[in-house]
């Protein structure tokens, strides 16, 4: 399913650990990035939803391009919709966040989805698939997701 919240348990994870060294909002949209070849796959019926975005030259291009506009965007949301009239990204922080996005989707998705193939071109070797049982990656990214909120929250007082 594209653009599944699932991934956000490790984004949540990452953001109540790094707190300021690590946006949730630029990883979000690297999700939603990494997510729009299998969306149109779906509505266009491709066979193979996973391919070009989904490896991991696919993964760092859409990385690459979701650092400069995760920033911009993230800091316009961050300063005028939600009023931290000081805040700024780092480019380190971009950089980070985009990056772990990327490789991370490539990952979980690595170990569910058949159609996945991390190394291509190179290889259609899926070293991944069903390595973990899938209820396992489900609660453990529920519990990420938990588990983070509250560190975050706790961060915040």
């Amino acid at each position: 399913m594209p653009i599944t919240p699932l991934h956000l348990g490790l984004g949540t994870t990452c953001k109540g650990i790094g707190n300021h060294r690590f946006s949730l909002l630029i990883f979000s949209g690297v999700q939603v990035l990494m997510d729009i070849e299998p969306l149109l796959g779906m509505i266009l019926g491709w066979n193979t939803l996973h391919l070009y975005t989904h490896n991991l030259i696919g993964a760092f291009l859409i990385a690459l391009i979701a650092i400069p506009i995760g920033k911009v965007m993230s800091e316009f949301v961050l300063r005028r919709l939600l009023k931290q009239k000081n805040w700024q990204i780092t480019w380190r922080v971009a950089t980070l966040s985009a990056l772990t996005g990327s490789f991370s989707h490539i990952l979980l998705d690595g170990l569910m989805h058949a159609d996945m193939y991390p190394f291509y071109p190179f290889s259609q070797t899926q070293f991944l698939l069903n390595l973990i049982p899938y209820s396992f990656i489900f609660y453990g990214c529920f519990i990420g997701f938990i588990f983070g909120g509250i560190l975050f929250l706790l961060h915040e007082k």
